[in-house]
């Protein structure tokens, strides 16, 4: 069982107490498990529970509510089963870490977002960290009575506004051809074994951000994006294989350039799509010359002259 089916178990356990001791207050609540922490991204497994494991949720409240009712709420949770299948409750205060038990429905947003309403503009939406918008998304809701927490997640989940997701695509499709396609061949054609691993990582990263934003997802925390960027529907599973190849290949010099060749067939594949989909009527299979002709397509002018690899 992962921790995000333990945390859906172990809601439905305790949602009978919690709606008798205190229906007024559950009428106005939101449950689930979104956030921080690799339960909510469904990645966690048997390293995960070396730390912040056991069974837990969100009761995610508006701000007003939980500052007038914190005492009476606190004294409900503390009635709540300290164990639940053999394993220890989060929701104790001293082990909640500020990712469970009660929070205020805009102090979990604000944490991640910077913002007291969902984004509105361009300025806003690229202001927010790719992979903070990932883990606000992230997990699930179980119940929301009064819709607030889903308003916002809807607003999120929604995805970027188009002038700004053409913006985010050309500065993944240039950096990726100026790590994987430029700079990648030219540090192993030096022998420079540092650059040429760094350059390797600089273009994985790269190519999932590029990959993620043309499957409309939100890039999760670094450690996580290869795990589930291979699962996405558009390029993943070949981005996943060229990327375990990366992972296991010498990058020492010359003798391993074989490893470009994997590097330019993904790259073509992408150019092949971004041309399919009318975002770039480029042919070549070089990503920077795509760049262009997809912030040709923002509309926003102030956005379209922004430095473009800013983002």
């Amino acid at each position: 069982m992962n921790g995000l089916e333990l945390a859906r178990d172990f809601y439905a356990a305790c949602r009978p107490a919690l709606t008798e001791a205190m229906p007024d207050i559950m009428a106005r609540a939101a449950a689930g498990l979104a956030g921080e922490g690799s339960e909510c991204l469904g990645c966690d497994d048997a390293t995960s529970r070396d730390h912040d494991f056991g069974a837990a949720f969100c009761l995610w409240l508006p701000r007003e509510l939980l500052r007038a009712e914190g005492r009476r709420i606190e004294h409900v949770f503390a009635t709540l089963p300290a164990e639940f299948r053999g394993l220890p409750s989060r929701l104790a205060p001293q082990a909640r870490q500020g990712r469970v038990g009660p929070v205020a429905v805009e102090d979990f947003y604000a944490f991640f977002t910077g913002l007291a309403a969902p984004p509105e503009d361009w300025r806003q939406w690229l202001a927010i960290p790719e992979h903070q918008l990932a883990a606000a998304t992230s997990g699930e809701v179980f119940e929301d009575a009064d819709g607030r927490f889903s308003a916002w997640r809807e607003a999120l989940l929604a995805y970027y506004p188009r002038d700004v997701w053409l913006k985010k695509l050309a500065a993944r499709a240039m950096l990726t051809a100026q790590a994987g396609q430029y700079n990648l061949p030219r540090a192993l054609r030096r022998g420079d074994a540092a650059s040429a691993m760094l350059t390797a990582a600089r273009f994985a990263e790269s190519a999932l951000g590029l990959v993620f934003l043309l499957n409309r997802r939100y890039m999760p925390f670094y450690k996580w994006a290869p795990r589930l960027g291979r699962q996405l529907p558009l390029l993943g599973a070949s981005l996943g294989r060229l990327l375990d190849l990366l992972a296991a290949h010498p990058l020492r010099g010359p003798e391993d350039m074989d490893v470009t060749g994997p590097v330019e067939e993904f790259c073509a594949a992408v150019a092949a799509h971004l041309h399919a989909a009318g975002l770039s009527d480029e042919t070549d299979a070089w990503l920077w010359a795509h760049g262009p002709r997809i912030i040709a397509q923002v509309e926003n002018d102030a956005l379209r002259r922004r430095n473009l690899l800013e983002d």
